[in-house]
């Protein structure tokens, strides 16, 4: 991508005139292309581009069954979700424009504000005491956004329909349909699927019904969260933003975060849901990652990681 082509796009977005001196792909997109535009007057700006090109996962067969956690991408989500945060006084990047109808590129595109500091997974790294405090920020957040509640499931803003089943039961068929897909692809699991497959019927089974659900991010790790010049969390990456139960966020932030999860951890979380969705996301990060590999994606040593630390853990459920 040029910095010509982004010339009228920049300039309708800043309502000054400027020109793009540098473009740079940001790392770890893999539904959309997020790009770091460097302008001619020192500024910063992100831009993100929905296309079929930028979507290494529209490269691959998969599952095909529709449910809650299908294509989590695109600007019909992108913006809801903006909404909803910013409507709860979560920090997420401004938003400087969008454009659905190929004016400026052919393709969904939104600009958006760049985020002066770090991810909070450098910081993690490199800067315990500061991520200390970045982290205690994030629990707040996530304290404000798992306040609000509807008596459904589904994604941010759509309609508050009526749910024919329960999020449980579309979390167990999504990691049963994953055990299948995972078998095709990884030996081992196709050695355990049984018993994988018998070990998700059984905590799913202990789940007792539970009325409402909360907003959540839905893959929230660290890498997910910007740190502005006040210190604060900002989201990104916040398509698959969605009414869920809060143990589904939960069970993501402990695999994500690790020891920092202390920081996060809440009470009252159901054990048995927290059972449940542990396992299923680990299936889910072998199948997803194996999935990826087949595409060329171009960061394939995080993926077979990913694909590899997840499926030790959902063969030690069962075992």
């Amino acid at each position: 991508m040029s910095p010509g082509a982004l010339l009228g796009l920049v300039r309708a977005a800043l309502g000054r005139s400027v020109a793009v001196s540098e473009v740079e792909r940001l790392r770890g997109g893999s539904k959309k292309g997020v790009f770091r535009l460097r302008l001619t007057d020192g500024a910063s700006v992100v831009l993100y581009l929905w296309h079929e090109s930028q979507n290494w996962w529209s490269a691959v067969a998969g599952d095909s069954a529709p449910d809650l956690f299908a294509d989590a991408s695109g600007l019909a989500l992108f913006l809801p979700a903006h909404r909803q945060l910013a409507g709860l006084g979560v920090a997420v990047p401004e938003l400087l424009l969008v454009d659905d109808s190929g004016t400026h590129l052919p393709a969904d595109v939104a600009l958006v504000e760049d985020i002066a500091g770090p991810a909070l997974a450098e910081l993690m790294a490199t800067d315990t005491a500061a991520a200390g405090l970045v982290l205690e920020g994030l629990r707040l957040t996530l304290r404000r956004m798992h306040a609000a509640s509807r008596p459904t499931f589904g994604r941010a803003g759509l309609p508050c329909g009526t749910a024919l089943a329960s999020f449980p039961s579309v979390v167990l068929d999504r990691a049963l349909r994953h055990v299948d897909s995972a078998a095709v692809r990884a030996p081992r699991i196709a050695a355990a699927a049984e018993r994988l497959k018998n070990e998700l019927r059984k905590r799913a089974a202990s789940v007792l019904p539970r009325a409402g659900y909360r907003l959540v991010h839905g893959e929230l790790g660290p890498d997910h969260v910007r740190v502005d010049r006040d210190g604060r969390p900002v989201l990104i990456d916040i398509e698959g933003l969605m009414w869920a139960d809060v143990e589904w966020e939960h069970a993501f932030l402990e695999l994500r975060f690790g020891q920092h999860y202390a920081v996060l951890r809440a009470s009252g979380l159901d054990e048995a849901r927290l059972q449940l969705y542990r396992l299923a996301l680990c299936i889910s990060l072998v199948e997803g990652p194996l999935r990826l590999l087949e595409t060329g994606f171009p960061d394939a040593d995080r993926m077979r990681k990913i694909a590899e630390c997840n499926l030790a853990r959902a063969l030690a459920a069962v075992t």
